[in-house]
C-alpha cells in the first residue's frame, strides 16, 4: 500500500514544502506526512533526513518553526515529517494526556490492547514510511539519516541504533535518552508494552546504545535552561554510550531551553551534519 495523496504544496526557497496522506498497513489508518523537497529534486533523487518530533506534535511543528527549509535548499537534501501517533480512532483515553495516545506514539510498536492495532509507529517510521517515499517521491534510497527533537530525539537514537546500517548518521535535540526511566517514557511504556519492565528495554535508547552501539558518531544537542532535563537524563546518555564504546558529541548549548527558537538556532549545523555524511 503505497500510494500517497498530495494535500498541500506550497513553493519554498525554490523548492516545494508538501503535505501527503496515504492508508497505512502498519498503523491500520490514515497517515500523514510532511516532505520538503529542494530544488535539486527537480533534477534527479536526492539524500533524504527524516525528522522526528516530539510529544504532542504533528507532522507541521518542524515544518513550520524550525526554518530547516533554507538549509536543506542549499544542501540538496529531502526532508520527511512523519506524524508523531495515529489520530481520531477514538480509542478510549487517547486524548487525555500529552505522554499516551494521540501525538505520543513513542515510536513503539504497541503490544497492549487497546493500543496494539494501531499504535505501531516503530514499523511505520523505520519501515513502512520508507517504502512509501521510496516509492513516490525523487529520493534515493540508499542515502538517508535520521534526527529528531525530545520524544522524536529518543526515535531518532532508538531507530537509528537499531538500523545502523540503513542510516548514514544520527542525530537528535533534547532526547528522552531512556524512555524506561523517564515519567513520560514509564507511562507511555507500561500502557503500550505491559507491566513486564524488561518488555521495554528494546525501546530505551540507552539499553540499546549499550548492548549494540552503532558505528554512528552520535550529534546530540541540549540545552542546559531545557526545564525537563529530569525527563530528558543526558547523563544517562553520556553514561550509556562510555559504557558501550559508542561515540557521542553531546554538546550542552548554555541558556537555550526545549523549544523550536532553539532547534531553529542549531538545525543547520545538524543539516550539514548530516550532508556531509551523506555525501560520503
Amino acid at each position: 500500500m503505497t500510494d500517497i495523496e498530495l494535500i498541500s504544496d506550497s513553493r519554498c526557497f525554490e523548492g516545494h514544502q508538501r503535505t501527503y496522506r496515504h492508508e497505512s498497513s502498519a498503523c491500520g489508518c490514515p497517515m500523514q506526512f510532511a516532505v520538503y523537497l529542494p530544488p535539486a529534486a527537480d533534477k534527479g533523487p536526492v539524500p533524504a533526513v527524516y525528522w522526528l518530533s516530539g510529544l504532542t506534535c504533528t507532522e507541521e511543528n518542524f515544518s513550520i518553526k524550525s526554518g530547516a527549509q533554507r538549509y536543506a535548499a542549499e544542501l540538496g537534501l529531502a526532508l520527511i515529517i512523519p506524524d508523531t501517533s495515529p489520530r481520531g480512532l477514538d480509542i478510549p483515553g487517547e486524548n487525555e494526556q500529552i505522554d499516551l495516545g494521540t501525538g505520543a506514539g513513542f515510536y513503539v510498536n504497541a503490544t497492549e490492547a487497546p493500543w496494539a492495532p494501531h499504535y505501531r509507529m516503530y514499523d511505520y517510521v523505520s519501515k513502512e514510511l520508507v517504502d512509501v517515499v521510496n516509492a513516490n517521491l525523487p529520493v534515493d534510497p540508499g542515502r538517508k539519516s535520521i534526527s529528531g527533537h525530545s520524544m522524536g530525539g529518543h526515535g531518532a537514537l532508538l531507530v537509528g541504533t537499531r538500523n545502523a546500517e540503513q542510516y548514514r548518521s544520527i542525530s537528535a535535540f533534547s532526547p528522552i535518552s531512556s524512555a524506561s526511566r523517564s515519567e513520560w517514557g514509564r507511562n507511555a511504556l507500561g500502557a503500550y508494552l505491559g507491566p513486564d519492565e524488561q518488555a521495554w528495554l528494546e525501546y530505551d535508547a540507552c539499553e540499546v546504545i549499550r548492548s549494540s552501539p552503532s558505528g554512528h558518531q552520535l550529534l546530540v544537542d541540549q540545552g542546559t535552561a531545557d526545564p525537563f532535563l529530569d525527563q530528558l537524563r543526558p547523563d544517562l546518555l553520556k553514561e550509556a554510550c562510555a559504557a558501550a564504546g559508542q561515540r557521542l558529541d553531546l554538546r550542552e548549548r548554555a541558556g537555550y531551553d526545549h523549544g523550536y527558537y532553539f532547534v531553529g538556532t542549531f538545525i543547520g549545523e545538524h543539516l550539514r551534519f548530516h550532508a556531509a555524511a551523506l555525501d560520503a
